[in-house]
């Protein structure tokens, strides 16, 4: 994996692959520094003039999308199985997940759209996305508004405030982490105290049991 202080070798050498490269892997759930680079090549095509911003902020759109689908269709093919296998390791009973599956069904697009703004959130949101069978064309417009806006924003930030806005911009970030995951700790209390009634309702809009991986397939 490269350091960041290796970004303007490879921004230099490499220039609009290494965006969309890096943010791809980053938005199918590997540990690269996605926004970072978003950052890092939006600041080097203003200080340089080597890289073209649009293209920057393209590349990066680009790759968080054919990221964000690759985990859709990890998360679709096979999560659920994964999930009604291991899931009791976890403490997901059926009635829990199928509670998953009518939440998802209610808030689905707005979690897609705005996990693109929170590190923790991205992965996680498309996988869920894929696991709850949301609509491929309704993953994907919400995906890609997300994905176009966050790069647009980041891109065109950094480019236009350079490295005044560098810090600015890591500390906007790990506030926007840490208001989601004490949104996502406030969320799981609250769904803890009134579990039995939300199961109730998703119960009532989910009748019966999980259906199969074969069932779903069908």
């Amino acid at each position: 994996m490269a350091a960041i202080d290796d970004l303007p070798h490879l921004l230099s050498t490499y220039g609009y692959w290494v965006v969309g490269g890096i943010i791809t892997l980053e938005s199918m759930g590997l540990p690269l520094p996605g926004e970072a680079t978003l950052i890092a090549a939006a600041i080097y095509a203003g200080s340089t003039q080597q890289l073209n911003i649009w293209l920057v902020i393209a590349a990066a759109a680009i790759g968080a999308i054919l990221g964000d689908n690759i985990g859709y269709s990890v998360g679709r093919e096979i999560g659920y199985r994964l999930l009604l296998r291991y899931g009791h390791y976890l403490q997901l009973t059926d009635a829990r997940i199928k509670l998953g599956q009518y939440l998802f069904s209610r808030h689905g697009g707005k979690i897609v759209f705005l996990g693109r703004f929170v590190v923790l959130l991205r992965a996680l949101a498309t996988f869920l996305a894929g696991v709850n069978r949301m609509s491929w064309p309704r993953f994907l417009l919400c995906n890609a508004a997300g994905a176009m806006l966050w790069a647009a924003l980041y891109g065109g930030a950094a480019y236009y405030f350079g490295h005044t806005l560098e810090h600015v911009t890591k500390l906007a970030a790990f506030g926007l982490t840490a208001v989601a995951v004490i949104a996502v700790v406030i969320s799981l209390i609250v769904a803890r105290r009134r579990e039995t009634e939300l199961e109730e309702i998703a119960e009532r809009a989910l009748p019966g049991p999980l259906p199969t991986p074969r069932q779903r397939a069908s």
